[in-house]
């Protein structure tokens, strides 16, 4: 899908793809691919900026952990983030309502007979 189509979109996105626990950036980016039917495809130069960003903001905490020999930065949603989540859950919800109802708008009710 066009990059275009998650501008705007890609805070949440990662938000909603840790909410079930802490994930890896390489997991980050299978999860919201999974979801979204492989839809969704989370570029590397675009998520770790942003999983940056969020960390900053206090919505995320990260820490390396080991697999094995290598060694990786886990994320997880802190409680503001989860606060977070839940806003941008309503703004999405009310975004696509009003966007549905011009894209597809339900017939006027007519004149009671």
């Amino acid at each position: 899908m066009k990059g275009d189509a998650v501008r705007g979109h890609l805070d949440a996105l990662l938000l909603a793809a840790l909410e079930q626990g802490p994930l890896h950036g390489y997991a980050i980016i299978t999860a919201v691919q999974k979801r979204s039917g492989g839809v969704l495809e989370l570029r590397t130069g675009t998520m770790y900026p942003a999983l940056n960003r969020l960390e900053r903001l206090g919505l995320l905490r990260s820490d390396w952990q080991s697999a094995g020999e290598r060694r990786r930065r886990c994320y997880e949603l802190t409680d503001a983030g989860r606060r977070a989540l839940g806003e941008e859950r309503t703004a999405w919800r009310e975004l696509t309502a009003a966007i549905g109802a011009v894209l597809d708008p339900s017939p006027a009710p007519g004149p009671a007979t």
